[in-house]
């Protein structure tokens, strides 16, 4: 049994910081930052059969073309999403009644859809991204037991290609859904290899009034191969919720519009158009 402490529920039984039910979520789930994008993506919906918010969690439950979604905001960074996961998996696998890890597991699937900026000269402006692997530097995620779960190969090969400081922690490779990535790939993605930071500013190599431990490392960032593959974008919660979805048996998927291209310097003359294009090719995607 587990205890109170652990698995807060609120006095309705619903978990704590997303007030949701089991029955208020889907077996396809998507992911958004901004809390405002949830309805961005619902308007394309045929129904709408449940709605909530508590902090900047929101969640909306409907249908599409005859396919049961829910469209879930996490807010932002490795924290949050470590909040959504855990929480999203006991609505699925716990008796929240008996407070008890059920016998039989269930399986989501979870896609999130994001924006994000390209780090390689020919993945252009307007074009989507999904990635194949997410690579944390968050650290977020060490504090489960991940070995049996991460690519040492890749994480060894980046530490040492750009010198990575181990104070800061060590990174660590997950790989995405197999089965989602087929189901989504085609001649309009880029398959992609994505950072995830822990923070905005430093973390991603801003400097606004405080140096950072390594000015080099973006440059470092966009020079790292191995064996062909290539860091394509950096964001804030992928690599979390591949580690946290392989840990708990869930499939998990991450696309993203590419708004910005750092290697040319060029920035998409429309980026809600690019954002909307993904919302519907995922939409159409998930409802085959």
């Amino acid at each position: 049994m587990i205890q109170s402490s652990e698995l807060i529920l609120n006095p309705d039984g619903s978990v704590y910081h997303l007030n949701l039910l089991p029955e208020h979520i889907a077996h396809d789930i998507i992911f958004v930052g901004d809390q405002n994008r949830v309805e961005k993506i619902t308007k394309h919906f045929d129904s709408i059969e449940f709605s909530t918010q508590k902090r900047e969690f929101k969640t909306q439950t409907g249908m599409y073309k005859g396919k049961r979604m829910s469209v879930m905001s996490t807010g932002i960074g490795p924290d949050n999403i470590d909040i959504v996961m855990n929480e999203l998996d006991a609505l699925v696998n716990i008796d929240l009644k008996t407070r008890t890890i059920k016998e039989n597991l269930t399986s989501l699937n979870i896609v999130r859809i994001g924006t994000s900026g390209s780090l390689q000269a020919d993945i252009p402006v307007d074009s989507f991204v999904m990635s194949s692997h997410g690579l944390g530097l968050d650290n977020m995620l060490r504090s489960y037991l991940i070995d049996a779960v991460s690519e040492k190969d890749i994480e060894e090969a980046f530490i040492n290609q750009t010198n990575w400081d181990l104070r800061k922690g060590r990174p660590y490779v997950i790989k995405g859904s197999e089965s989602l990535a087929k189901k989504f790939e085609s001649n309009q993605i880029h398959k992609g290899f994505t950072g995830t930071a822990g923070g905005f500013y430093g973390p991603q190599g801003r400097v606004l009034r405080l140096g950072i431990q390594d000015v080099d490392l973006n440059t470092k960032m966009d020079a790292f191969n191995y064996n062909g593959i290539q860091m394509t974008n950096l964001e804030m919660e992928t690599a979390a919720i591949y580690g946290l979805g392989k840990l708990l048996g869930h499939q998990c998927l991450s696309l993203n519009a590419i708004i910005a291209n750092r290697a040319n310097g060029t920035f998409s003359e429309d980026p809600y158009k690019a954002v909307d294009a993904l919302i519907e090719y995922a939409l159409d995607k998930l409802a085959e």
